[in-house]
């Protein structure tokens, strides 16, 4: 199958109607990591399923499942389509200023082409995707960024193609090419919030709904533990600072997925789905000092078996809990940004006010969507 739009994509741009999509980052939390596959399928184990998952609001029963909760930001990436050459395909990125070019049907599963093969995989020729970030500055901070970029360009191709997948396949999808190709190691957590947003928990099933037929990476159960009436009271209660330690998810992601393998850590790993659960429960019912508890209950575990995740964050932390407040690495730690969070509000002014030289904050809202298509 081929798809050729560049006589669509040109009527479309003399119309200044141009398909575009924004995706959003996201704050994660513990559960940070949980979502890679191998920490998905190491950490899973069949739970008494309950014959409504939905009916207990607090989801008590999951409490041993990897999960993550996002929080979706209004930082992210914007995709544009523009025509290009009939049965070519090209990515264009404005923060990196690079251009990769390919022959549609013809892309090969490398590295560099990462992007480019998601294109193909949707069948589409004569389009570029050009992209732009919507805060520039932000590269390696912890907040998903390649990881939203390669879930927008899936969902933009898929929209342009008639929309063959769903949301499920969609993250299965940016996330695999992702891996596979080898341009980071990558779980699923940032997908899904392109995908679904807002302030939801996912619990990871690795190997799809038991009973279900939708089966394999991706697949999740959702529960949306706040609404948008509450947005302003939660934002109160954090803030992201930058710690302009330079960070790269892979190499941390690989020495997470290593300890997976040694028999002295995984008791230790076996206890953070139960601090994950906690930060859900926290965060639902509104107790910040629950909250800060589970930051500190995962952080303490995962400095222990590897203490490089606080590189450029140690001196934050100790300030931050001087003040009254849990700092947590975000993402996969090692650097980028960490959020902050305080059961009182004003220890966070006294944060800001006492940042040391290099570190800035990152302004942030909470948005309860994770995407939005434009012109199509």
């Amino acid at each position: 199958m081929s798809i050729d739009l560049s006589g669509r994509l040109r009527v479309a741009e003399a119309a200044d109607e141009s398909p575009a999509v924004v995706a959003q980052h996201r704050i994660d939390g513990p559960g940070a990591t949980l979502d890679m596959r191998e920490f998905q399928q190491a950490l899973w184990s069949a739970p008494d399923w309950p014959e409504d998952p939905y009916e207990d609001p607090s989801a008590a029963w999951t409490q041993q499942l990897p999960r993550t909760v996002c929080l979706t930001i209004d930082t992210g990436t914007r995709v544009l389509a523009r025509p290009f050459e009939p049965g070519r395909l090209c990515i264009r990125s404005a923060e990196h200023g690079s251009e990769v070019v390919g022959h549609a049907g013809l892309i090969a599963a490398h590295r560099d082409n990462w992007l480019l093969k998601a294109l193909d995989a949707f069948g589409l020729s004569g389009v570029a995707f050009e992209m732009e970030s919507l805060r520039p500055g932000l590269l390696s901070a912890g907040l998903g960024g390649s990881a939203t970029a390669m879930t927008a360009v899936c969902l933009l191709a898929n929209r342009l193609a008639g929309d063959p997948m769903d949301g499920y396949q969609v993250v299965a999808l940016a996330a695999r090419l992702e891996n596979d190709l080898g341009n980071s190691l990558t779980g699923t957590q940032e997908q899904s919030n392109v995908v679904w947003g807002g302030v939801r928990d996912y619990v990871w099933l690795p190997w799809g709904v038991p009973g279900e037929p939708r089966q394999g990476l991706g697949t999740s159960l959702q529960y949306e533990l706040l609404g948008p009436e509450v947005y302003e009271d939660v934002r109160a209660h954090m803030m992201i600072v930058h710690t302009g330690t330079t960070r790269f998810s892979a190499d941390v992601n690989q020495d997470w997925v290593n300890t997976l393998q040694r028999e002295d850590a995984f008791p230790e790993l076996k206890h953070l789905p139960g601090w994950a659960y906690e930060y859900r429960e926290g965060l639902r019912t509104a107790d910040w000092v629950r909250v800060g508890a589970s930051l500190r209950g995962f952080r303490e575990i995962r400095e222990r078996l590897i203490p490089a995740y606080m590189a450029g964050a140690e001196a934050l932390a100790e300030f931050v809990r001087l003040a009254g407040g849990e700092a947590f690495p975000l993402g996969a730690g090692g650097g980028g940004s960490c959020l902050v969070v305080a059961p009182d509000p004003a220890v966070l002014s006294t944060v800001r006010e006492g940042l040391a030289e290099g570190l800035r904050e990152i302004e942030f809202e909470l948005l309860e969507r994770g995407h939005r298509f434009e012109h199509c």
